[in-house]
């Protein structure tokens, strides 16, 4: 097992990509905290895990908000013990153009996208220099921070900043031997804040298909894992190598 003995936060664990990777952590022995802002989304994954021979405890949370987040890195190592691990999954998008965006849901999605994986980054690392050994802090970027969009403009500017806040993070914290990195999926599951993956969703790459979730899963878990070990502050694009192609 990769991951024996370590305790790992996922964020937007309740379904799609942080579902998935909370699977594919527990199996290779990681203790799991399931974050969600729905309550029985979280418990379903949880129990499952659990069912299935690993640890995981299901967590109500608003990682945009820094009292609980500091609730949330208390609560999980009351119950493990300890934290090595966190994932920034939890997103959402605004699906707007510039003229159609108010200023209250550019603020929603700012403080979701981006300032989620600050809080969080910020007091889990704390947590990790008190304990010593480390950790490992991986943020889910997407292709839509490396470049424009028709719509969705906020998100766009969120997830751009998750990339530049993944260097900082991983120059600032390197001391401490933290590493951070990020992962830039495209298309990968149901979109961003939806339930249903609809595997006829046009997607241009080099892959020929949709991702899905299990993709995002085993590059995860090689970037949180000693497999990585000489990765710093880098990005992976999960993308099916559309990143590669000429836009036409």
């Amino acid at each position: 097992m990769k991951l024996k003995g370590k305790v790992a936060i996922v964020t937007g664990a309740g379904r799609n990509i942080g579902e998935a990777v909370s699977h594919t952590l527990a199996r290779e022995g990681a203790a799991i905290a399931v974050v969600d802002l729905e309550k029985d989304r979280a418990e379903s994954v949880a129990a499952a895990i659990n069912k299935a021979g690993g640890k995981a405890k299901a967590f109500v949370t608003n990682v945009a908000d820094e009292a609980q987040v500091q609730a949330l890195i208390k609560g999980t190592v009351d119950a493990f013990g300890r934290l090595d691990i966190v994932v920034n999954n939890v997103a959402i998008s605004d699906n707007k153009t510039i003229f159609e965006i108010t200023k209250e849901e550019w603020d929603r999605v700012m403080s979701v996208t981006l300032s989620s994986p600050f809080l969080m980054g910020k007091y889990a690392a704390q947590q990790m220099v008190a304990q010593g050994g480390g950790g490992n802090i991986l943020n889910v970027a997407s292709t839509s921070g490396w470049r424009g969009r028709h719509r969705a403009i906020a998100y766009t500017s969120a997830k751009g900043g998750v990339i530049n806040l993944t260097r900082s993070m991983a120059v600032q914290l390197a001391p401490h031997k933290i590493r951070v990195n990020s992962i830039s999926p495209n298309k990968i599951g149901s979109p961003v804040g939806k339930a249903d993956f609809d595997p006829t969703r046009p997607v241009v790459n080099l892959a020929g298909r949709s991702g899905v979730p299990e993709d995002m899963a085993k590059a995860v878990l090689f970037l949180v894992s000693d497999d990585s070990d000489f990765v710093w502050g880098e990005n992976l694009f999960l993308d099916g190598g559309c990143m590669a192609m000429e836009i036409t």
